[in-house]
């Protein structure tokens, strides 16, 4: 039985001139180690027109995994450099509607 996934949205708000540093980083940091971690399903980068903001939204199997993925020590070192381009701003849920027409 497939069970829904949760949600993690994080709101990422940049330093001026820095979305194009940030999003290389973001992407660096899933391919070398979100996507390696038990639990995680998927992830999507949506960055603001304006260069002011990224958006990452990712879902996981379980609140569990996300917790997982906070603490492991990989993770852990990415969040300085991150935080050196950003403010952070986190949301865990589940999705209540879609409509894909």
């Amino acid at each position: 039985m497939t069970t829904a996934p949760v949600t993690l949205v994080n709101l990422l708000k940049v330093e001026p001139g820095k979305q194009a540093q940030l999003i290389a980083l973001l992407k660096r940091n899933i391919e070398t180690v979100i996507s390696t971690l038990a639990g995680w399903r998927t992830s999507r980068l949506i960055a603001a027109r304006d260069g002011a903001s990224v958006i990452i939204y990712s879902e996981w199997e379980t609140p569990a995994a996300i917790e997982a993925m906070r603490a492991d020590p990989r993770m852990k070192a990415y969040f300085p450099e991150i935080l050196e381009l950003a403010s952070l701003e986190s949301i865990l849920g589940e999705a209540v509607f879609s409509d894909n027409r």
